[in-house]
């Protein structure tokens, strides 16, 4: 990512927006169509937090997964029918290119059909098998550190890491995920968030939280 937007794209309406996710998919979809792919890949967000749960806690508006930036293709090869936009500061680009790629993280896929929109892929900085964090690149882990499994082998981001994610914008549905989740935590998993908040979001509300 370039942390240059180009030009062009269109910002969409947002209640048109809401009724394009309606029929996003669930994340047991999105693994039977990346069965057997070599990039690792994982559900993200919310979703990925109720696959540690072990159950839906709450609606979805959307479903997103990661992948290396430079896996991006094995994602794409395996969706030939739809088309896949890209996402950047409030801006959507119809059929990317390279360019608008190249600048941008996300990439919303959609039905050319119907115009509505399936789910979301996290084109992630990387270098090899490595993930670097977006918001602290010294941030580093292994992807096989980062990614754990159902019992039906859906790979989804550790909670710890969608926490950290979440801790940004501190919406209402984010305070109701880490509220519900943080009980579920095992303490190596808290000090691990706490390190992490400390790092990205120093003096943030939730460490106080995980030090109870």
């Amino acid at each position: 990512m370039t942390g240059t937007v180009p030009p062009g794209g269109v910002v969409p309406d947002a209640d048109e927006l809401d009724a394009r996710w309606a029929d996003a998919w669930r994340p047991e979809e999105v693994a039977e169509r990346l069965a057997g792919i070599s990039a690792p890949w994982c559900v993200a967000a919310g979703w990925a937090l109720d696959l540690f749960r072990g159950g839906q806690s709450r609606s979805h508006g959307d479903l997103e997964i990661a992948v290396p930036a430079a896996r991006f293709s094995e994602i794409r090869n395996r969706f030939p029918e739809y088309e896949f936009d890209a996402v950047g500061s409030g801006r959507v680009w119809a059929e990317a290119g390279t360019e608008v790629l190249a600048a941008t993280h996300q990439t919303w896929v959609r039905d050319p059909a119907s115009g509505r929109f399936l789910f979301d892929v996290f084109r992630e900085p990387h270098q090899g098998l490595t993930w670097i964090c977006r918001r602290d690149e010294t941030l580093r882990l292994p992807y096989d550190a980062i990614i754990e499994r159902t019992a039906d082998e859906i790979p989804y981001l550790r909670p710890e890491l969608v926490l950290l994610f979440k801790a940004k914008a501190l919406r209402p549905k984010d305070q109701t995920d880490f509220h519900g989740v943080l009980p579920l935590l095992s303490p190596s998993r808290r000090n691990a968030l706490g390190g992490w908040l400390e790092r990205v979001h120093p003096g943030h509300p939730w460490l106080a939280d995980l030090a109870e």
